[in-house]
């Protein structure tokens, strides 16, 4: 008997299935109020260069003091990394005129003063990441996804290995202990090792939450789980934006967004491990235990399980797999570098930052219900970005292109865990998380490209996007297609056709080819 059917007896989708969900949204929750902190924990505030020796300058006011100590940009504002070596006072008479010479213009040589109207302090302030040091405040998102990026690898292997439950719990404990470690940083350096050990253990609860969920419910509702998990990401999102209001100094802010992770550990104690895992690796009695646990809150009669075995091999060992694990690697890193690209530029769309993080939250959701619907999205969306650099309507086209990039983003989790086979789910979810981290750590890094060109940076996104957008295409559809649970499902001919599921005394026609729908969504980055 297929696992499908199993769940069919025993109620495919009743309060057991609602009560798992459930307990995964905490989590879920959690995840981007670290995965987008960057934005608040290394943002960089207006700043000029420290002036020495202003006791001599006790009759000017403080805007004289800078009009004759700090050159002016062609804007009018103050230069932020160079000053005069000498007081210009001739520019008390006349501020338009220009200094004697460019030789007494200098990189600022006693430190910055920041404006702390809006942060308390940041990581910039802290270690005065700015100006030549600039590219080191990119890089600690960078290092983030580099520990994601390896997580990933370790992550998908251990929860194929060990269970689902055991490596999630064990993901959530380390979040806490990096995260703690991280908010109590007294060097730079320390603050990066530990935020890469973070994103590490962060990766176990990003890629493990999803496909635990969708193995325990069945396939009408398979579509239905993987978008309301994910609606708990965009409301994290928002999430962020109340907790930074609040919260304007990052050692206090880190301990903020990582506490719930202890919330999250007590609630995931009492969910079940995924019995879809424990038949597939042979642990029947223990899978019937849970299968009888979920029976009977779902109001339905007992009944046996029969144990089925398989082995574990390479994601690129027999043709399909290897097919699909190729495109949908390279799916997985054009939606990841759009989807950060967008997100780590909440000052270039124009809008107050605690409102563009909320805003560009809470339009997720409705284009999260677009998805649900139906909605077939086309490649097309993939232009916002490259619309962003030129538009005069630069927040409204920002909100609409994160938008759709979020579907993409939900679209090719659900999609993904549908097309690998139990035994190498959390494998596979591992390989292309690793991927699309690769594309998380190298989006903040191209922010640094506009001193070669002011849109190049989004020109980057929207090139990347639509190239890899487009492998979609070679993917299979798996829209009311049971879940693969061995590898003899994934590699035998395409001879099934329909499949006849009975539940309720109903009987419904399950056809793999029916539509495209989901390969069309893959398609918005």
């Amino acid at each position: 008997m297929k696992f499908e059917d199993l769940l069919l007896e025993i109620g495919g989708f009743g309060r057991f299935q609602i009560f798992i969900l459930f307990s995964l949204c905490l989590p879920r929750i959690n995840l981007p109020m670290h995965f987008l902190l960057h934005n608040f924990l290394a943002a960089t505030p207006s700043h000029h260069c420290a002036i020495p020796h202003q006791e001599a300058f006790v009759n000017l006011t403080m805007e004289e003091v800078l009009l004759i100590s700090i050159p002016q940009e062609p804007d009018g504002t103050y230069s932020s990394c160079e000053m005069f070596s000498q007081p210009q006072f001739h520019l008390l008479l006349n501020s338009s005129l220009q200094p004697e010479n460019d030789s007494i213009i200098q990189h600022c040589q006693h430190g910055w003063v920041y404006d702390h109207s809006q942060f308390t302090s940041t990581i910039s302030t802290q270690w005065d990441l700015v100006c030549e040091q600039r590219g080191l405040n990119q890089a600690t998102a960078t290092f983030f996804f580099i520990g994601v990026t390896m997580g990933a690898v370790i992550f998908g292997y251990l929860s194929d290995r060990f269970g689902r439950k055991a490596m999630l719990l064990l993901s959530l404990v380390f979040s806490v202990i990096f995260g703690m470690l991280s908010a109590a940083s007294v060097s730079y350096s320390m603050l990066a090792i530990t935020r890469t050990l973070t994103g590490v253990a962060l990766s176990g609860v990003s890629l493990i939450i999803l496909p635990f969920g969708m193995e325990w419910v069945d396939i009408k509702h398979r579509t239905f789980s993987g978008i309301l998990t994910s609606i708990f990401w965009s409301i994290g999102n928002m999430l962020l934006a109340m907790v930074a209001y609040l919260v304007r100094e990052w050692h206090w802010l880190l301990v903020a967004v990582t506490g719930p992770c202890l919330l999250s550990i007590v609630c995931l104690w009492w969910v079940p491990e995924s019995a879809r895992w424990l038949i597939a690796n042979g642990k029947v009695k223990q899978a019937q235990r849970h299968l009888l646990q979920c029976a009977r809150m779902n109001g339905r009669k007992d009944f046996t399980v029969s144990p089925e075995s398989y082995s574990c091999i390479s994601l690129f060992r027999t043709p399909v797999l290897r097919k699909i694990s190729l495109c949908s690697g390279a799916v997985w890193f054009g939606v990841a570098f759009s989807y950060y690209g967008m997100s780590m530029n909440l000052t270039g769309f124009g809008l107050n930052m605690y409102l563009s993080q909320f805003v560009l939250g809470i339009i997720e959701i409705p284009a999260k219900m677009i998805m649900y619907v139906g909605c077939s999205f086309t490649i097309v969306i993939n232009v916002f970005p490259f619309i962003l650099a030129f538009t005069s309507l630069r927040p409204v086209v920002a909100i609409m292109g994160k938008g759709f990039s979020e579907a993409a983003f939900t679209t090719v989790f659900l999609y993904t865990s549908e097309l690998y086979p139990t035994i190498l789910r959390q494998n596979g979810m591992g390989y292309t998380s690793f991927v699309a981290r690769l594309g998380g750590a190298l989006a903040p890094l191209v922010f640094l490209l506009d001193e070669v060109w002011r849109s190049l940076p989004e020109v980057t996104y929207c090139g990347v996007a639509v190239c890899c957008g487009s492998v979609a295409f070679l993917l299979p559809e798996t829209l009311n297609v049971r879940l693969p649970e061995g590898i003899e499902d994934i590699e035998k001919p395409a001879k099934s056709t329909c499949r006849n599921l009975t539940e309720n005394g109903t009987t419904t026609s399950i056809c793999p080819t029916h539509t495209k729908k989901k390969k069309k969504l893959l398609q918005i980055i």
